[in-house]
């Protein structure tokens, strides 16, 4: 009984939480994110990452220092491989423990602000991506 009683109150928190919040299409974010996201990718990761995160053209090819054009975030790229808390990560410190160049946001954005930009590039996912992420993320 007293294990319902917990499940019971830790579920009603996260509604109670959730309130006033809906998500888009059932997905893990908000509209409010999206909008929030759309401003921070503008003023911190579209100079590199393309406005509507297409990425580089080249994204796939290899620079002379052996490093990769910033890869399309929209869906058509790989970012779809990588969970949460992965795309968090790389938000936060960086390129450079994958090898890459993408600088640290970790000083720069909140975590609030970090989630909104993932909402943001993920809204451009199509739903057949953003299931196979879900379901590889195991959401």
């Amino acid at each position: 009984m007293l294990k319902v009683k917990a499940s019971f109150s830790v579920l009603l928190v996260a509604l109670l939480s959730a309130c006033g919040k809906q998500t888009v299409d059932g997905r893990w974010y908000t509209q409010a994110q999206i909008e929030r996201g759309a401003t921070v990718f503008d003023d911190n990761c579209a100079s590199c990452h393309g406005s509507n995160a297409q990425g580089a053209f080249s994204w796939r090819e290899r620079l002379e220092d052996g490093s990769y054009p910033p890869p399309p975030l929209n869906g058509t790229g790989h970012a779809w491989h990588h969970p949460f808390e992965m795309l968090m990560g790389t938000i936060s410190q960086g390129g450079a423990p994958m090898g890459g160049q993408m600088p640290a946001f970790g000083d720069e954005l909140s975590r609030e602000d970090q989630k909104a930009v993932i909402a943001f590039f993920q809204s451009k996912w199509d739903e057949r991506i953003y299931d196979a992420w879900s379901e590889r993320s195991g959401l």
